[in-house]
């Protein structure tokens, strides 16, 4: 966007907070360019980088508000969003002809707000608007360099921090690539013989993880994932975990297309293995092929909701349990509705047809930073079952249970 001189101080009183010195010369402009948006800090806050470019003969000012207003568009979701200036940048006061001045702000939302491929734009200074890359926090963030200054830049090189020494996040590429899978809790419900449940996900992209270009294409690659599902019997003696679920699986996640009012869909594809670790008559396992595409659609006020059918074809040695088709189907469907950052149902149902069995599960979650000010940023977590084989061992026993705790993923 090019702001000329009669709209520099209407600019300044509504964004800048004080008025912008006017140059000398009638024809002076400023370009303010959004340079880079998407890298974590420490804090998880979003770093957006400005540019400030100089186009006329004469020096310029250019004080910036400490807090902008943005608009963020994610998965379809329209919302307003705050930048807050961050000091340790700083802009000069003063840009010379054909230079330019620097600026950082900062974007603070939940850790769980997808930004990747999110559009950032700030309507009051531009109409451009720029695909947001996240990157995971690397040490001391740095600035994007480009566009270097035609006629020199006063300032003073601002000296970079030290990582902290623990951080291995320092130089392992590796560590970037891995991400949440499955949501990753622990609830309890008293009565039964497996009163808490427990569980831990991730996933890891193997291949697609350097794609660049189009943000359809960056959710795209091969990923290996692992799951683990704990049954924790707490009254009994010792109160030992009376079944242990393993879940690995290798899965393709084909590009996202965005279609006419904003659906999202995709496609994902894979193999996994499920069993419990154990032998003799209590040993369980299973390995499925399967095919689920996927589809989002945005709802209004922040909500949105997630469909995804399942088709899976169950393969391979059966005799731990042989007749687990019967029970547990090759059919589902996942079914999400809620708003990044409150209330969100996510419904898992798995059907046999011929049978007539199956099981549903529930997963109820909201944010508990939104309940009592200064907590932990995890979510209040409700979940209900009712069916068969809610884990591997009681494939064949049909169950009701209802829990509640905490997650730390969704």
């Amino acid at each position: 966007m090019v702001i000329d001189l009669d709209m520099r101080a209407l600019l300044a009183a509504a964004l800048f907070g004080s008025g912008i010195a006017a140059p000398a010369a009638a024809q002076d402009r400023i370009e303010v360019v959004i340079q880079d948006a998407g890298q974590r800090d420490r804090d998880r806050s979003v770093l957006v980088d400005l540019r400030l470019l100089n186009d006329g003969p004469a020096p310029a000012a250019s004080p910036l508000a400490e807090r902008i207003e943005a608009r963020l568009v994610a998965r379809g979701a329209d919302r307003r969003v705050w930048l807050e200036r961050d000091g340790s940048v700083v802009s000069t006061d003063r840009i010379p002809p054909g230079g330019f001045a620097r600026a950082r702000y900062r974007l603070r939302l939940p850790d769980d707000t997808p930004i990747d491929g999110a559009l950032l734009s700030i309507p009051a200074l531009s109409g451009q608007q720029v695909v947001m890359s996240e990157r995971a926090y690397v040490g001391a963030a740095t600035a994007p360099t480009g566009l270097a200054s035609t006629a020199g830049d006063d300032r003073a090189a601002q000296p970079q921090a030290a990582p902290v020494p623990a951080d291995r996040s320092v130089g392992n590429a590796f560590l970037g690539n891995f991400g949440a899978y499955e949501p990753v809790y622990a609830v309890y419900g008293p009565g039964t013989n497996s009163e808490a449940r427990l569980q831990v996900s991730f996933k890891y992209r193997l291949f697609g993880a350097a794609e660049a270009g189009a943000p359809e294409r960056r959710q795209e690659g091969l990923y290996f994932a692992y799951t683990q599902r704990m049954f924790w019997d707490l009254r009994a003696d010792s109160s030992p975990f009376r079944n242990i679920d393993f879940q690995p699986e290798l899965f393709y996640v084909t590009p996202a297309r965005t279609m006419a009012g904003g659906v999202t869909v995709s496609a994902q594809a894979g193999v996994a293995h499920e069993s419990n670790g154990r032998g003799g008559a209590a040993s369980r396992s299973l390995n499925s092929i399967y095919v689920a595409p996927m589809a989002a659609f945005p709802l209004g006020g922040g909500y949105r909701m997630s469909l995804a059918p399942r088709l899976a074809l169950i393969v391979g040695d059966l005799s731990d349990n042989p007749d687990i088709r019967r029970y547990r189907g090759n059919t589902g469907l996942f079914v999400e509705i809620g708003k990044d950052d409150g209330l969100r149902l996510s419904t898992t149902t798995r059907f046999n047809f011929a049978t007539g069995k199956g099981a549903f599960n529930a997963d109820l979650s909201y944010p508990l930073p939104r309940i009592l000010r200064g907590m932990p940023s995890i979510y209040l977590f409700g979940q209900s079952f009712v069916g068969y084989g809610e884990n591997l061992l009681d494939y064949d026993r049909r169950m009701t249970r209802v829990r509640i705790g905490v997650a730390l993923v969704r």
